[in-house]
């Protein structure tokens, strides 16, 4: 059960502090919530939180998910058929907030957050127990109404960095106060569920934009099985899977599983990546890698 003691910042900054320590690092899953329905999506994240994962990342379903690729903007559509949006999203934090400690993003657009209000997300983000957001779409130029909102809270706001970040960008997130709970570094300048990632590459980039920025830095997209998640974790402080994770979810609900046996799928595909992510690194690719 949760602490009382808990906050946001500690809950994160355990986790990379734990994982650094042991000379692994993190594995963060991302599920959307809805798909196929509330229960499920908390059934789903626990059997992750279960399975090792050390971060979970709930999704908002949004209409036009500009980032993401088939799998999970089927999954988007699913799950806004059935009526699920924001407050969805924000249900099934609150139903695995009261489960576990796991440190929650709340993953999604800016339109549904614009739509609310930036300080009323904030609030009920904190209120649900979710410890950072995370805004594809809203580019750093621009998130100061939800940084300062979310800041107040407690709450830590994620950037996401491209291939094609400048080091002016990042120049620019370093010298922002205080540091983010830690940076997604994008594997590809395309989607979700891009199969081209050079996941070698972006483990490499990913040490790069942690030297520089100071915060941990994650690694997504393109990550489809334990094999992907190793080569993405050589230099990463985490690794992050969703589309995979999304499309077990699919096919679990095509079958017409029950509850139960999705979460089991889901459990044993999430229990195999962490497997590969927590493993203990050589040194030398714990160290710092090479500026790309």
């Amino acid at each position: 059960m949760p602490s009382a003691t808990s906050t946001p910042g500690e809950r994160i900054s355990r986790v990379f502090s734990e994982r650094s320590e042991s000379g692994g690092a993190a594995l963060v899953t991302y599920l959307c919530a809805g798909f196929p329905d509330v229960a499920s999506s908390v059934a789903h994240a626990l059997a992750c939180v279960a399975a090792g994962a050390d971060v979970l990342e709930i999704g908002v379903p949004f209409s036009d998910p500009t980032a993401d690729g088939a799998a999970i903007a089927r999954a988007s559509q699913f799950a806004i058929a059935g009526g699920s949006g924001l407050e969805s999203a924000l249900e099934v934090a609150r139903r695995v907030r009261a489960a576990s400690e796991v440190p929650i993003v709340l993953f999604g657009y800016y339109n549904p957050i614009f739509v609310r209000g930036d300080a009323a997300t904030a609030r009920a983000a904190a209120d649900a127990g979710v410890d950072a957001l995370l805004v594809v779409d809203l580019p750093p130029e621009e998130d100061s109404p939800l940084r300062d909102a979310a800041h107040a809270l407690g709450l830590g706001l994620v950037p996401l960095v491209a291939p094609t970040s400048t080091e002016a960008r990042l120049a620019g997130l370093a010298a922002r106060a205080p540091k983010p709970p830690f940076v997604y570094s994008v594997s590809v300048a395309g989607v979700t569920g891009s199969a081209h990632a050079d996941l070698g590459e972006a483990s490499a980039r990913a040490a790069h934009v942690r030297a520089r920025i100071g915060a941990p830095c994650v690694v997504g997209f393109g990550i489809a099985d334990a094999a992907d998640a190793t080569k993405a974790a050589a230099h990463a402080d985490g690794v992050v899977v969703g589309t995979a994770l999304v499309r077990i979810v699919d096919d679990a609900v095509r079958e017409g599983l029950s509850i139960e046996a999705q979460a089991e799928r889901v459990r044993t595909f999430v229990h195999d990546l962490a497997v590969a992510v927590h493993a203990p690194r050589s040194p030398q690719n714990s160290a710092p890698a090479r500026t790309v």
